[in-house]
């Protein structure tokens, strides 16, 4: 992606910081991120199995961390770079103990974010009380007519409870802003761990964990005892009347256009009047409804359920938001179950990750701003913008000659194209955080005054006109994504270093990386969700039948490979789940190689080896070796129900064995367990 990403050095009149404390000393070390052949597994066969082939051995290196659930390349370098933040708060940490009256807005407030999270002290003091007033507010009292004014100021403060509510790009007007009200309130992952029968060991311990938190708060055992199991009968109600993930993957069907009459006609229990009016008081002009049924049945939900049970959910919801920022307490019991239960994370990360991970999302374009000064050269962008466009140029020359596409979806899938934005790096402008208040001594409000400041800027937006310069993800995420509706992919600085990019590698291993990582976000555009969005980015059918049938018949494929990959023993990949995923990683890995294929030109002279192999074999190693990684088994068992991606084996391994390039650069022969006859092989872009 970019030719000079290497991280500068902070200047010389900084001082140099040990690891902090809890820091692995190879955590994010050059030479185990980067690409290599002493990662290789020799004792395996490519043909056999390529993703153990190219990561076997750096897998077998870098057993999961204690203060992990799963451990990965994208995590290696992600907690290289919490490292790197980390020095930077402790540096404005103390800089604002030092001269606190003098400093630029980002740095006072960072490091007194920073201060407020590792004063243990002043936490443990406190214990409860910073969720005093909040708790006052569920005294008994009129029901249901209080439920919306709670349900307003508790969404405000982005604690999910009964429902979700949020304003964001309308997906089918794209210029404007519009709120959205879907379903919610689940204090598990999923709805399926509530229903199924495989996990009623993790509903028991749910229980549990309840009434441990209750007990906390100052309940007698019983009265704990009750009030647990009505707040998971009353959750597990939701859970039935919620869609699955894979029903939730279909933006159309998850799309209803209401005005608020019919809402308060429809669902009056709810008194969405009030609960407007609790939230600001803007009436919208419509609102979009995800799921009706879940909306129908929680309107019943609220007149059958006692008030007591509805309290004591309310105050459960508040409990679990805060329970990691206030004393010891509840942070440990929050980790027993979440981390430890949910995940088998055996040790909680130290807490200056933590507090790291925690300024990063909550006043992440403030910590961001520091980061890409020290850490983000400009040339790294435009290095970067040369390489979207190779990707791009392959791209649109498929759109221009796919097969199976008639005239007239062609055109409208090129004018979408042509219409498509790439934003690299950083915002242009970051966001002004004056307004929200931070105090050394008050970890909770901070937490929950920053989280208000951002939802109440997004709530604010409904109905105006669409901000296409934001970004949906902070400077430092080792990540990438792509928008529908603004119809841009966006690579944040974190992401572009190595694995993903090396100045020192050879330019295989870098279209294999950073140019599948490109290609990954393209293809999104035009996925099985991504392609129903024009090139105005509105959600709509543009389709001609038979394009569409042709392309679902080419998707089912996909549906059907990744469904037969078994990642533990009787849970299989969900490839109705993955179905978005697996296409961008097909189409990104085949879209870098005929982009690395034409960076090298018309030459037909041999191909040089390094480490004893070709330039298309360095590719297809440093793609599959992009995915090395491995999981704790609950934490796998959690990413099968609800992770739209693969497991990443199977994002190695899956791509590759659809592509003949790969069968020949590696002689790839019938028989070999690599090996996918022609006709069932996935090529859709």
């Amino acid at each position: 992606m970019g030719l000079n990403l290497r991280m500068t050095e902070p200047p010389s009149d900084r001082p140099a910081l040990s690891p902090p404390a809890g820091a692995r000393p190879d955590s994010g070390s050059p030479d185990s991120l980067r690409f290599s052949v002493a990662h290789l597994d020799r004792s395996v066969r490519p043909q056999d199995d390529i993703y153990t082939f190219a990561a076997g051995g750096w897998i077998a290196r870098n057993p999961i961390p204690q203060d992990r659930s799963s451990w990965s390349s994208f995590q290696a370098l992600a907690e290289a770079n919490l490292s790197k933040l980390h020095a930077i708060l402790v540096e404005c940490e103390s800089a604002v103990r030092r001269t606190p009256s003098d400093l630029r807005p980002a740095v006072r407030l960072v490091g007194d974010f920073f201060a407020s999270v590792m004063d243990r002290a002043t936490i443990e003091a406190r214990g409860i009380s910073p969720l005093e007033g909040e708790l006052a507010r569920l005294a008994p009292g009129e029901w249901p007519a209080r439920l919306p004014q709670l349900l307003g100021r508790w969404h405000d403060l982005g604690i999910g409870a009964a429902f979700s509510a949020y304003v964001d790009v309308d997906r089918q007007d794209s210029g404007r802003y519009a709120p959205y009200l879907e379903q919610g309130g689940l204090s598990l992952p999923d709805r399926e761990y509530y229903l199924a029968d495989s996990f009623l060991g993790i509903r028991t311990a749910f229980l549990a964990h309840l009434e441990r938190n209750l007990v906390l708060l100052g309940d007698a055992p019983a009265e704990a005892h009750t009030a647990a199991a009505a707040i998971l009968d009353l959750e597990t109600e939701l859970a039935r009347a919620s869609r699955s993930r894979t029903e939730l993957r279909d933006e159309l069907k998850n799309y209803h256009r209401r005005q608020l009459g019919e809402l308060e006609r429809d669902y009056p229990n709810l008194r969405w009047r009030e609960y407007l009016e609790a939230r600001g008081g803007v009436t919208p002009a419509y609102l979009v409804v995800g799921q009706p049924e879940f909306l129908d049945r929680l309107n019943q939900l609220v007149a059958d359920r006692p008030p007591a049970t509805w309290l004591v959910y309310l105050r459960w919801h508040l409990l679990r938001a805060a329970a990691p920022w206030i004393s010891s307490a509840f942070e440990t019991e929050n980790f027993e179950f979440y981390h430890k239960i949910l995940q088998g994370q055996p040790e909680p990360e130290p807490r200056w990750k933590r507090a790291t991970e925690l300024i990063d999302g909550c006043l992440g374009e403030a910590l961001g701003e520091l980061y890409v000064e020290r850490y983000f050269p400009p040339e790294a962008r435009r290095r970067m913008e040369a390489l979207v466009a190779d990707l791009r140029a392959v791209f649109r020359d498929r759109l221009a000659r796919v097969p199976w596409m008639s005239p007239e979806t062609r055109e409208r899938a090129l004018a979408k194209f042509d219409r498509f934005r790439v934003k690299i790096g950083h915002p242009e402008r970051f966001r002004d955080y004056s307004d929200v208040g931070i105090d050394r001594a008050d970890l909770w409000g901070n937490v929950a005054r920053s989280r208000a400041f951002e939802v109440g800027r997004r709530w604010r937006r409904m109905g105006r006109p669409v901000d296409r310069s934001e970004w949906e993800m902070t400077p430092p995420q080792v990540n990438a994504y792509f928008h529908p509706s603004l119809n841009e992919i966006v690579f944040p600085a974190g992401i572009l270093q190595p694995p993903f990019f090396d100045l020192d590698q050879d330019d295989a291993v870098n279209y294999g990386a950073i140019g599948a990582v490109i290609g990954h976000e393209i293809t999104h555009g035009y996925d099985d969700q991504g392609r129903r969005y024009d090139a105005e980015g509105n959600l709509k059918d543009w389709w001609q039948p038979g394009d569409q049938a042709e392309f679902e018949s080419r998707a089912q494929r996909s549906v059907r490979q990744y469904g037969g990959y078994e990642a533990l023993p009787g849970a299989r990949v969900n490839g109705e789940l993955t179905l978005g995923e697996n296409i961008a990683d097909l189409g990104g890995v085949s879209i870098a190689l005929e982009a690395f294929r034409r960076s090298r030109g018309t030459s037909v002279a041999p191909s040089p080896t390094i480490d004893g192999f070709t330039p298309e074999q360095r590719f297809f190693l440093s793609f599959a070796q992009l995915w090395r990684g491995a999981y704790r088994e609950p934490a796998l068992r959690l990413r099968l129900t609800i992770d739209p991606h693969s497991p990443v084996r199977f994002r190695a391994i899956g791509p590759l064995s659809n592509l003949e390039a790969f069968y020949r650069a590696f002689d790839v022969r019938p028989g070999d367990p690599l090996w996918r006859a022609p006709e069932e092989r996935v090529e859709i872009w």
